[in-house]
């Protein structure tokens, strides 16, 4: 991983994963869009906002944490706790770092009224960051009884995510280097797979080989479900022993420097059936279809009308999903889906080139208790779409 020695505004030496110059352009790109909106402030709850904006990285969010970020040039500002402190001082832009402490009558929202009639914004439209685990309901009520009649509040939870959706150049970096994670996790869970293991073991095979190439520990998962529980959608607690004869979907998202790279596929063990084997070969026409069309310009939605129609004209209607995948970017728990926007039909949003999707096309009848599903994840380029994968599209079969 390259590092970047730079130093913020108020000359502290910090260490970034991307150059200063980029980490200014994405500043001024979510201030001029906040000048655009007419707001005055940005609120930011968003590990992930955090993340893009100053490089801050830390699982911080969990708790009460505001980064502070006005429409006019001037200082960032950040409201965290004492564990973050130090990962804050030494890898974010950040200019001042304000502590609150857990203690009876702790009222961080309260501080945070304090530092933007610090800057003069009393009376004000903040906006803030709501679609996001780093706020949760409770703390959204306590900060809006704290600001209430003294602020404007707007939900804002757009601006930066808006910015996040097309990727830089070195941000495809670090997303082709969870490809690879990705690709290296699946063939190492394809040879833990045999009867009468249980299926935990793949998923550690994975996990092991994600972390053993300098990867992070994944945003979620990853989803290993065998027998029946192939046709779920989640993940589910208890390990399940192996059979002879036995269907395994295997689903994870790779995660290099937080950015996230995602894969699914199926492994069979022993017999396929041929209603099963039919069941593939559709799902891999029905990705290959969506990935031939994801060009700039085509709205999101068509990805999934196609998803919809080779499905359905193959019988599947019953079987398949609502929705047929995903935007992807750095993420952190809980999960590795770096929503808005999902695929899915109605969709008017245009690609771009630089956006990262996966595309997953999973069938689960729930009738027979077969599934087949099949996934891959890819960029959107000036003219077609690049997958990530070095995998094939096939159905992993071990006798």
């Amino acid at each position: 991983m390259q590092e970047y020695q730079t130093a913020t505004a108020a000359g502290r030496p910090v260490s970034l994963r991307f150059p200063h110059t980029e980490h200014d352009s994405r500043i001024a790109a979510t201030r001029a869009r906040l000048r655009d909106e007419g707001l005055d402030a940005l609120l930011v709850f968003a590990q992930e906002s955090h993340l893009y904006l100053t490089g801050y990285d830390t699982a911080g969010y969990v708790f009460f944490q505001c980064g502070l970020v006005t429409s006019a040039n001037g200082p960032l500002l950040l409201l965290t706790r004492r564990p973050d402190l130090a990962q804050a001082l030494d890898a974010s832009l950040y200019d001042d770092v304000r502590l609150w402490f857990n203690a009876e009558g702790a009222d961080p929202a309260g501080d945070v009224a304090r530092m933007l009639a610090e800057l003069g914004l009393r009376g004000r439209r903040i906006g803030v960051e709501l679609a996001t685990y780093g706020l949760t309901a409770a703390n959204f009520q306590m900060l809006r009884v704290a600001l209430e009649g003294e602020y404007e509040l707007i939900d804002a939870s757009h601006v930066v995510r808006g910015l996040r959706l097309v990727k830089s150049p070195a941000e495809l970096d670090y997303v082709r280097r969870a490809a690879t994670l990705a690709d290296d996790a699946v063939l190492a869970m394809i040879d833990a797979a045999r009867p009468g293991a249980l299926d935990s073991a793949i998923t550690a095979a994975g996990v092991s080989a994600m972390l053993m190439g300098g990867g992070d520990m994944p945003a979620g998962g990853p989803l290993v479900n065998s027998g029946r529980r192939a046709i779920y959608g989640r993940g589910i607690g208890g390990a399940r022993l192996l059979q002879p004869d036995d269907q395994i979907l295997v689903e994870l998202g790779a995660s290099y420097c937080r950015y996230n790279c995602c894969i699914e596929h199926s492994i069979a063990l022993g017999r396929i059936p041929p209603a099963q084997q039919r069941m593939f070969d559709v799902a891999a026409d029905a990705l290959d279809q969506v990935i031939a069309a994801a060009r700039p310009g085509t709205p999101i939605g068509t990805l999934d009308d196609i998803h919809r129609a080779v499905l359905d004209r193959g019988g599947y209607a019953h079987a398949r999903f609502s929705a047929c995948g995903y935007s992807l970017g750095a993420t952190f728990r809980p999960t590795w889906m770096d929503v808005p926007p999902m695929i899915y039909s109605g969709n008017p949003l245009p690609l771009r080139p630089g956006m990262v999707l996966f595309v997953h096309i999973m069938i689960g009848d729930s009738t027979t208790g077969l599934a087949a599903g099949i996934g891959q994840s890819f960029v959107i380029t000036e003219t077609e779409a690049e997958r990530l994968s070095r995998l094939p599209s096939i159905l992993n079969h071990k006798a």
